[in-house]
């Protein structure tokens, strides 16, 4: 649960009501994002209202709820049909029943069975015939990596969900979870190695206080900011500026534009600040762009008392936590997707940088907790 007193961005609370509105529950919401109920209640007072379909007409927030909840369903019934098709090769009962049985941590049962053209009595009758234990032990084994897999939308390997199952209560080895990814087909999305590009415009070197060293006692001491590029199909390219807290490895602030611009830092390093009583000698790391050394942006840092470090020309390691944390969202989400124009691209980001990357995705450097937790730890 978020902690009271916490302030929140219009585009995060409008975000927020954009998911409720889509039909996610109240409660979920809480979970997902941190959230107490009764905020989300009062924001939903605010920014909710009947739906306008077009000039016309209007639906009831019911109304829309049930066709979200049909087009859910027939996405899923798709789904089902792709790889149902691309999986049975011979269409043999004991097929369809192997593939029911893999995805029923996906999908419904009772809707694979409609779609596949099977009864569920039959289903049941041909999965729950006796096998060897070590057989009985490996289905489970092999849901449970299917369930911690898809839950994290591909983006844990081997290691992590080795992690995950121990503190499921398995015991088990890493190499049995490697052999049994093997054989299920998975794998998690590989990130490719940061490859720097040398520029040959001339720039002028500046401090470099942090100089590498990214260890902090606390939260607040040191962050590092960055931009990176993301394009879509209408708006062309758009921007993403990310502030993380070198402590937690927490995105605690960060914006997005089709334009990148000075401000757009100002607003990734405002949006940061918000839960910061003091900013005051915090030591903010970035690159030499020109967003960074623009006078508008210092004057903001000196106006917060917030000392800014510069990473040496050409040394992406100097910054490379950001750099990190922007290789791992363009890899685990932003390339796995075409975005249709920016709206598209910032609800992709904004599902995986507030309810993903900063709640629910460990990292072993952290001990396997997620940045969030750790955060809130150091915070209290």
């Amino acid at each position: 649960m978020a902690h009271n007193g916490n302030r929140y961005s219009e585009e995060f609370k409008r975000q927020i009501i954009d998911l409720y509105l889509s039909g996610k529950p109240v409660k979920e919401l809480a979970d997902e994002y941190g959230l107490v109920e009764q905020t989300i209640y009062k924001w939903k007072k605010l920014y909710a209202a009947t739906i306008k379909v077009d000039e016309n007409k209007t639906i009831s927030l019911k109304e829309y709820n049930a066709l979200q909840k049909k087009m859910r369903e027939l996405e899923m019934e798709n789904e089902i049909l792709k790889k149902g098709y691309s999986h049975i090769r011979q269409k043999t009962i004991t097929e369809i029943v192997a593939f029911i049985t893999k995805y029923q941590t996906i999908y419904p049962i009772k809707l694979m069975c409609k779609v596949l053209g099977i009864n569920r009595s039959t289903y049941y009758k041909v999965a729950n015939k006796v096998d060897s234990a070590r057989t009985i032990e490996n289905q489970k084994l092999d849901a449970d990596i299917l369930a911690i897999y898809f839950a994290t939308k591909r983006r844990y390997g081997a290691p992590k969900i080795h992690h995950e199952l121990l503190n499921q209560g398995w015991n088990i080895s890493l190499k049995r979870v490697q052999r049994r990814m093997a054989k299920l087909g998975i794998h998690s999305i590989v990130i490719k190695k940061y490859r720097h590009y040398s520029s040959n415009k001339r720039v002028a070197e500046k401090d470099n206080i942090l100089n590498q060293d990214f260890t902090a006692t606390g939260i607040n001491q040191k962050w590092c900011t960055d931009i990176t590029y993301i394009h879509t199909q209408k708006d062309g390219w758009t921007y993403l500026a990310s502030v993380m807290d070198l402590y937690s490895r927490k995105i605690i602030g960060w914006a997005y534009d089709i334009n990148m611009s000075a401000e757009l830092a100002i607003k990734a390093v405002k949006n940061a600040c918000l839960n910061v009583s003091n900013p005051e000698g915090i030591v903010l790391q970035s690159d030499l762009g020109t967003q960074y050394t623009s006078d508008i942006f210092e004057r903001f840092l000196a106006s917060r008392k917030i000392c800014h470090s510069y990473s040496r020309k050409g040394c992406p390691y100097d910054n490379a936590c950001i750099e990190s944390f922007h290789a791992l969202i363009k890899k685990e989400e932003i390339y796995r997707h075409v975005y249709k124009d920016s709206k598209e691209a910032y609800d992709s980001i904004f599902e995986y940088i507030e309810s993903w990357y900063n709640r629910k995705r460990t990292h072993s450097s952290l001990g396997y907790k997620t940045p969030a937790a750790v955060h809130a730890e150091c915070a209290a």
